[in-house]
């Protein structure tokens, strides 16, 4: 699966569990590491761990196993590390702390359509 669609694979995902404020950065001048971040809020923990589930869920069904989950057990912030593509799930308070996007400065490339 090409970059891009794996990207529009998580994207939507997240819009179909009312991501908010989704975030696709193309940080392939920037990194080695990853083609793509994605940077998306849940009102709760609990909507962010659903959200995050989902978007596993979605990516094995196109047989594409996450690399890796980090902070599924909290919710605050999971990273799903798809390797050409990177998803941040957070809380609002928590994405306002850590401000990744300004961290990417310049890299954001289109907003998936926000809910």
């Amino acid at each position: 699966m090409l970059s891009e669609q794996l990207c529009e694979l998580a994207a939507d995902a997240l819009e179909q569990r009312k991501a908010v404020d989704i975030r696709v950065l193309d940080v392939r001048s920037m990194t080695d590491i990853t083609d793509y971040m994605i940077v998306a809020s849940g009102r709760s923990t609990r909507q962010v761990s659903a959200i995050a589930e989902h978007l596993i869920e979605q990516a094995k069904a196109k047989d594409h196993r996450p690399m890796g989950t980090e902070g599924l057990r909290h919710g605050e912030w999971i990273l799903v590390d798809l390797c050409d593509v990177i998803v941040h799930l957070m809380t609002p308070e928590t994405r306002e702390f850590y401000q990744l996007e300004k961290l990417w400065g310049g890299s954001e490339t289109t907003v998936a359509n926000p809910v």
